[in-house]
């Protein structure tokens, strides 16, 4: 089987074999059991969806099936298999791939992969991401609006495979990247654990809460106007995607180019000092805020996206910005947001006035602010810490593993 040529003027390095998806490995379907029956579920196999491949090692899910269960509607595959999303939302704008550290089960929207003799694993999976951009090209929308790949199209991809030998070279190279970068993340941890302990001891003495919409003058709502979905460049306007707004921070790369002048409106641009919200995500990242410390100028609000009009003689947004992560608080966003189970879910304004929050004096608020600030700076800098070492490591990973400009 042949597969689809390499780029014009790429080519694979001289020892490498040039080989077709196809021929890597045994490509396997998964499948559902009966959500209807008790009996396949609830047990001790992690089925692996669209939903839970999150991570590159793939070890866990939140949905477990019983051994009855895998064997009817399932599919079992052992340590060492690479599995991918081929059908989902997240397709749209990203590539979900990992290999299993454990016997798994999963469902009809990934694909597994059992690598052939003299593949590894792991550089198998190394060698598809780094197709990512030729393989998100191939993803096609379905009736339902999610994204599909083909199987043949992606079979008939090609990659190139050096000796076994090379191939965990590489491996162990990307691992090393791998465990610096897990180090940063650790310590990203403990300090918003931190962050959370200072909540709990800022609010601990607040005997009264208040309704949110007390501290706000009013709550403005984006639009979403047409748009690329590619981030807008100097001097261009964009619009905000929903994952602008991180806990704690806000992320303005994240934006979609908007070419028509038509449709650009400077009043939803987001200024400095603005405080963002979630009005649309996942249940854990919905009715989320942040302060948007300097943001480059010609971004607009999303129709996902809110701006709270604080009170600044009653509140700080920067504490508003912590009380929105508080336990309570999260508890009452999640019981007023709509929407099914696994969905986008959404929070309106009303609901949102209506969060009850620990009534705090503005001074207190303020020192709360002026200690979590030095923390701040500490993970702010750890946060571009990782944003470089990925960046180290994907273009090292590109040259190791994909095609290269042919002298």
């Amino acid at each position: 089987m042949r597969g689809e040529a390499v780029e014009a003027g790429f080519a694979w390095p001289r020892g490498w074999r040039r080989i077709p998806l196809a021929e890597a490995g045994k490509w396997l379907s998964g499948g559902t059991p009966s959500t209807s029956n008790d009996a396949y579920w609830n047990g001790d196999i992690p089925w692996i969806s669209a939903a839970s491949l999150k991570s590159f090692r793939i070890a866990d899910s939140d949905r477990r099936l019983t051994r009855m269960g895998a064997a009817n509607g399932s599919r079992l595959v052992g340590e060492g298999t690479v599995l991918f999303i081929v059908r989902g939302m997240s397709l749209k704008s990203e590539f979900r791939i990992g290999v299993t550290a454990r016997e798994v089960a999963f469902g009809q929207d990934c694909k597994a992969v059992i690598p052939v003799e003299g593949i590894d694993p792991h550089f198998l999976a190394h060698a598809i991401q780094v197709r990512t951009p030729k393989i998100l090209g191939m993803v096609e929308e379905t009736s339902h609006g999610t994204g599909r790949l083909d199987t043949a199209r992606l079979q008939a991809l090609e990659i190139g495979v050096p000796p076994l030998a090379e191939q965990r070279r590489i491996v162990a190279a990307h691992a090393a990247f791998e465990r610096r970068i897990a180090v940063v993340e650790k310590v990203l941890q403990k300090l918003r654990v931190a962050e959370a302990a200072l909540v709990a001891r800022a609010t601990a003495g607040a005997q009264v809460r208040v309704k949110l919409g007390s501290w706000l003058h009013g709550i403005e709502a984006g639009k979403s106007p047409l748009a690329e979905d590619t981030p807008a460049g100097e001097g261009e306007w964009g619009v905000l995607k929903v994952s602008a707004v991180q806990r704690g921070w806000f992320n303005a790369v994240e934006n979609k180019v908007v070419r028509d002048p038509t449709l650009i409106n400077s009043r939803f641009e987001v200024r400095p000092g603005d405080l963002i919200m979630t009005r649309a995500n996942t249940e854990d990242l919905v009715g989320l805020a942040c302060v948007a410390h300097n943001p480059p100028g010609c971004l607009m609000l999303s129709d996902k996206t809110l701006r709270l009009i604080v009170d600044h003689s009653i509140a700080d947004p920067e504490f508003i910005e912590l009380v929105l992560m508080e336990p309570g608080v999260r508890r009452q966003v999640k019981a007023a947001a709509t929407g099914t189970s696994g969905s986008m879910k959404n929070i309106g304004q009303d609901a949102i006035k209506g969060l009850l929050v620990p009534d705090v004096s503005l001074d207190d608020q303020r020192r709360t602010v002026a200690v979590r600030a030095a923390s701040k700076a500490r993970t702010d800098s750890l946060r571009k810490q990782l944003v470089k070492l990925r960046a180290i490591q994907q273009g090292m990973v590109e040259d190791l593993l994909g095609p290269r400009p042919v002298p």
